[in-house]
């Protein structure tokens, strides 16, 4: 019956280990940062290439009123460009911007962020 109990105990540790921890251990990333087309300066693009399209980007952050962009919102727009471009076949984003606006939804402040830019193939 001590046994019985024991193992009992330690299933239940287990299962709730399993349904609390299990989610963590996914890690979703549909694409590797390798893959992806890089973002290029105007001073990099020695090949003539032709514009796929402009990128534009939004994400909301509710109940926050900073328009700063710290690195990880950079990082954030940045990525975001790159994973549209592999979407739409380009081989590189150029002229890469990351904004901030204050806006408001009836009575909760927020802030938008949004990341631009221009998707290229080249020739």
């Amino acid at each position: 019956m001590v046994f019985r109990g024991k193992y009992l105990a330690c299933a239940c540790l287990l299962c709730l280990t399993l349904f609390t921890q299990g989610c963590a251990w996914l890690h979703f990333n549909p694409m590797v940062d390798g893959d992806l087309p890089p973002i290029l300066s105007q001073k990099e693009l020695t090949r003539p290439y032709v514009k796929v399209g402009r990128i534009q980007i939004t994400r909301d952050v509710y109940g926050i009123v900073d328009t700063l962009v710290t690195p990880e919102i950079r990082e954030w727009g940045y990525n975001a460009l790159r994973a549209e471009a592999s979407k739409m076949g380009a081989d590189a984003v150029i002229l890469p911007d990351v904004t901030g606006r204050n806006i408001t939804y009836l009575v909760m402040p927020s802030t938008e962020y949004r990341a631009t830019g221009i998707a290229i193939k080249f020739k």
